[in-house]
């Protein structure tokens, strides 16, 4: 919402604004209600989302979380909690481009840093069926778009700008 806010800033350049340019503002005004209910539902389930995340990875390959002798759990559980909290404020904020440019483009640099795009693209992938499977439909609609957008971020060997 904000990001389209800073657009339209710019289209003042070109002359007056008309209704269709503010329509966006009808859409939120319309889905507060529900954005908020989902949020306060996401920060809520934090940690049992989490929790069956990790289980659901763990299953899958106990040894995801190491490297060498190096256990990574807590340190991919706190970047996940950062995303996911990030994520939940883009769904309320109706905004995935601010959550794009100023902080998913940024963390992708770091999950490259350290070589994680596989462990992030299952994290993400996961978390959208775990996200399906916790929290009514209405909620998992609206958030799993955006955990979609972090995964093919944050999974991503080579940096999308």
């Amino acid at each position: 919402m904000f990001s389209k806010f800073q657009d339209i800033t710019t289209e003042v350049e070109k002359g007056y604004i008309d209704d269709t340019d503010l329509s966006f503002i009808d859409e939120y005004v319309q889905t507060y209600r529900l954005r908020l209910s989902a949020y306060d539902q996401v920060k809520e389930s934090e940690r049992q989302i989490i929790e069956q995340l990790q289980s659901r990875i763990l299953a899958s390959d106990p040894n995801i979380f190491k490297r060498g002798k190096e256990d990574l759990s807590t340190k991919w559980k706190q970047d996940t909690i950062r995303v996911l909290r990030h994520s939940a404020v883009a769904m309320l904020l109706n905004d995935t481009e601010m959550l794009r440019e100023k902080f998913l483009l940024w963390f992708q640099t770091l999950m490259q840093a350290f070589g994680t795009q596989k462990i992030c693209d299952i994290t993400y992938r996961d978390m959208q069926t775990v996200v399906q499977q916790l929290l009514p439909k209405e909620v998992a609609n609206l958030l799993c778009p955006i955990l979609e957008l972090n995964r093919s971020i944050l999974g991503q060997a080579e940096p999308k700008t």
